[in-house]
């Protein structure tokens, strides 16, 4: 099947952004980056969870929604896209985040969104052990997760693995990053490019060569 368009997801420090980057020189096209750093919630987010979530929340909803309305109004007709983003997974921290008078009211807003937001092609969905997602951020030592902690990532792994387990919206393409470096290692990319061009319906599990 056609892969036009590309949605790379997982949780915080898995390497979304090097893959999209890499999967866009291979293919051309565009590239569609989250804006984190545009959200001026996410510092304090991290120090104070409770207060705080709702503001993030909403801010990431509209950023991401206006993002999606501007780079799919047309274009995948043309080129490829590749994000390092799935505007799905504005619920999977919604539903962790936001405590329950904040999530209706979240679910009445984003409601009025997810229709006119197109599925892509293809979801990769990338993972790891929360352990090593904490040793990657803390080595890449972005200021506004300077406040990310242990247990707040292993909360955020169980739900991102709940979410993409009962996940049949799209082809989705399960891998597990831990032994796994396509920056590094030619060979397993060009693994993962065959995966793609030869992409089958369901879910399916790339397993690096060694």
């Amino acid at each position: 099947m056609a892969v036009k368009y590309i949605a790379v997801e997982g949780p915080i420090g898995v390497g979304k952004t090097t893959l999209a980057k890499m999967l866009t020189n291979r293919y051309g096209g565009r590239l569609v980056l989250e804006r984190h750093e545009e959200n001026p919630f996410l510092g304090v987010f991290y120090k104070d969870r409770d207060r705080f979530a709702f503001q993030t929340q909403i801010f990431f909803l509209l950023s991401r929604f206006k993002q999606q309305q501007e780079f799919l109004s047309g274009e995948l007709i043309a080129s490829h896209v590749i994000s390092d983003y799935f505007f799905g997974k504005d619920r999977i921290f919604a539903t962790l985040n936001l405590n329950r008078d904040e999530f209706a009211l979240y679910e009445h807003i984003v409601s009025l969104f997810e229709k006119n937001i197109p599925l892509p092609d293809l979801v990769v969905y990338l993972t790891a052990a929360p352990q090593i997602l904490m040793k990657r951020i803390n080595e890449r030592n972005r200021s506004y997760e300077k406040n990310i902690d242990i247990d707040y990532l292993s909360k955020v792994c169980e739900s991102y693995s709940k979410y993409f387990f009962h996940y049949n919206s799209t082809p989705l393409l399960v891998i597990n990053t831990e032994n796994v470096n396509f920056a590094t290692e030619p060979e397993q990319f060009e693994y993962l490019i065959e995966r793609i061009d030869n992409l089958k319906p369901g879910t399916s599990y790339l397993v690096p060569v060694k």
